[in-house]
């Protein structure tokens, strides 16, 4: 009111305001009725499409190679990691919502996904290795033992009594998780006891005979105490495609420490399992569980103590062994074979025809240091750099 006293030259008479004011009104309901269907229409095909997106499975994502992944992972799922979510029933949608349905199904199921547990994926069925295939006598197999004393600079002498016991161990382990069969390929064989911290690469020819330890080096497993660190799960896990692999970039974060070690080293990975917090009032959450190597000039000298946040350190020279040779590697050539891209398998390997599936993680429990599993001296304790229980 005040505007218009102020500027007599603009008011319009009372009369020609009115009907200016009936003929607009009478526009904007013919356009709100020309439109109303169609919006109403459009809403719903929306609001089903969206029901529809969500109730259709999702196939896993592999992992890039230049965005390494965290050994652990928080309680709810990651955006990089899909789960599948159940079909939802579809509501009835009147014309008079319709409109909003589609937003309000998009904000619901962004939600729902936020707060769904990780979803492991289930085992395959384990493909034949080459010399599964064709009976090929075991000879070469245990010859690797040669190869690995060639190659693998770190090394542990384990004494013939204990190769012996840790293969009957790996025996039980797998009775228990229904492999007790397993036979004429490699298994990878971890203790994260505190006292050991050990891997041990074994073979058998074939079902009812003694495992044969091929070689032994030390590791760093989970170390509790710290927040984000899990103990290093135990149990017989499968190495499969569908966990895509990946390599270190090499690159050093802000306390110049190389994680996964130096660029190229392979990060074997066994997908989600269920990780004892090591921090605040314990119980599990899932992690990101991986083998891989670490900084060589920093942490590797720490191996044979626990030091990990969940996942199992192994030397370099291992790391090269274990992918130049295709140990665990008798599911990714098996796709490979079938022409599937398996970009982390190099063209220059020389794939085993032993090549193994399983990584089983145990705990002797032992109460004191065997003289062949030495920990890391006291000068390189007292060297620990900073940020170091920042990587994996």
């Amino acid at each position: 009111m005040q505007q218009a006293g102020k500027n007599k030259t603009n008011q319009t008479p009372i009369g020609a305001r009115f009907l200016v004011g009936a003929v607009t009104g009478a526009l904007l309901s013919i356009t709100t009725a020309a439109h109303a269907q169609p919006q109403a229409a459009s809403g719903a095909s929306d609001a089903v499409v969206q029901r529809r997106l969500r109730a259709m499975p999702v196939p896993p994502l592999l992992q890039s190679a230049s965005i390494p992944r965290a050994a652990s992972a928080p309680e709810r799922a990651l955006p990089a990691m899909p789960v599948p979510m159940p079909a939802q029933p579809a509501p009835a949608v009147s014309e008079a919502s319709a409109a909003s349905a589609a937003s309000e199904a998009s904000a619901a199921s962004a939600a729902s996904e936020a707060a769904a547990p990780e979803v492991p994926l289930p085992p395959e069925p384990p493909e034949p290795n080459l010399a599964q295939r064709t009976g090929m006598p075991p000879t070469g197999a245990y010859a690797m033992r040669e190869t690995f004393a060639k190659e693998v600079d770190r090394r542990l002498n384990v004494p013939v009594a204990d190769q012996q016991g840790y293969g009957r161990l790996l025996q039980r382990t797998l009775d228990e998780d229904g492999h007790g069969d397993l036979a004429n390929e490699f298994v990878v064989l971890v203790d994260r006891s505190a006292n050991v911290q050990a891997v041990l690469v074994y073979f058998r020819a074939k079902a009812g005979d003694a495992w044969s330890m091929i070689g032994a080096s030390p590791v760093s497993t989970g170390r509790p105490g710290t927040y984000d660190h899990f103990v290093t799960p135990l149990g017989v896990f499968q190495h499969v495609p569908g966990n895509m692999d990946f390599r270190a970039e090499g690159t050093l974060n802000e306390f110049k420490i190389r994680g996964y070690g130096a660029r190229d080293m392979r990060i074997y990975d066994f997908g989600w399992a269920d990780g004892e917090r090591g921090w605040g009032k314990g119980g599990k959450s899932p992690m990101r569980f991986q083998m891989h190597a670490t900084d060589p000039e920093k942490l590797e000298p720490l191996l044979g103590m626990r030091h990990s946040k969940g996942c199992v350190r192994i030397p370099s020279t291992l790391n090269t062994f274990f992918d130049h040779h295709g140990i665990l590697d008798a599911q990714y050539e098996a796709r490979a074979s079938e022409g599937e891209s398996m970009w982390v398998l190099k063209a220059a390997r020389k794939t085993t025809p032993w090549a193994g599936h399983y990584l089983v993680v145990v705990d002797t429990g032992r109460k004191t240091r065997p003289a062949w599993a030495p920990g890391p001296g006291k000068a390189v304790r007292a060297h620990i750099p900073a940020g170091a229980d920042t990587v994996d």
